[in-house]
């Protein structure tokens, strides 16, 4: 397993010293290193980062600032010489926090967290959701739920939940990320077509600027991240 981390700090020194220790760990890879938290902003709209190491103090926007205005937040730990940011630090569910200098031992400690982490997220998620090609199962309100594949017309993300929406009833909510869930869905049927949708390609009948029309009321958005691959779906069975 690699986890992909980024570091984030607007002093050169510190960010390299980041990127030197994350390079010693076998299962980091570092994705990238950035000065600011808009240069980490930008690279994140199009790469999926599991783990952030970033300073807190970074001018224009702090790093405190940075995480807390993620809706889809991968895991954190603060790198920073300041004391007093520990406590926001944890209210913000960071994994850690690191005071500068940063010791390769210390360092460590919090990448192990980490990994513990993301196993015991992976092993509960295979707990919870049993796939096959025609059905899977999610736990959703203390009770195992099975949805036949066929009935979902689209999955909406809503931060650390996703809700499923079928052709039958209410809308099922459930505690996965919509990248777990695209995982368990055959990829010849369901196609992810924004950052917080993925729809069932056999449900689709109205397609209208760009979006996708479900009922006649409810449009989902086609980002430019995912229009190419959507579009090459359309030219198959455009006549």
């Amino acid at each position: 397993m690699k986890i992909k981390c980024i570091a984030i700090d607007d002093e050169p020194l510190a960010v390299k010293k980041i990127a030197s220790y994350i390079e010693k760990i076998p299962f980091l890879e570092l994705v990238a290193e950035c000065r600011s938290a808009f240069e980490a902003m930008s690279f994140m709209k199009d790469n999926s980062i599991q783990l952030l190491f970033i300073d807190i103090n970074m001018p224009d926007l702090s790093g405190m600032e940075f995480v807390k205005s993620l809706t889809d937040k991968p895991y954190v730990v603060f790198t920073t010489a300041y004391s007093e940011y520990a406590q926001e630090g944890f209210q913000v569910e960071a994994v850690d926090y690191l005071l500068k200098p940063i010791t390769f031992s210390n360092f460590l400690k919090a990448a192990n967290k980490v990994k513990t982490l993301i196993e015991l997220k992976t092993n509960k998620q295979k707990e919870t959701t049993e796939a096959t090609s025609e059905h899977l199962f999610v736990k959703s309100e203390y009770k195992l739920v099975r949805i036949e594949l066929d009935e979902i017309k689209y999955i909406e993300s809503q931060h650390e939940y996703i809700k499923i929406h079928t052709i039958n009833g209410k809308p099922l909510m459930t505690q996965l990320s919509l990248k777990t869930i695209e995982e368990q869905l055959p990829a010849d049927r369901f196609m992810r077509v924004h950052r917080s949708y993925i729809v069932n390609l056999k449900r689709i009948s109205v397609i209208e600027r760009n979006r996708i029309v479900f009922d006649g009321n409810v449009f989902i958005p086609i980002s430019e991240q995912y229009k190419e691959k959507f579009q090459k779906y359309i030219d198959k069975y455009f006549v």
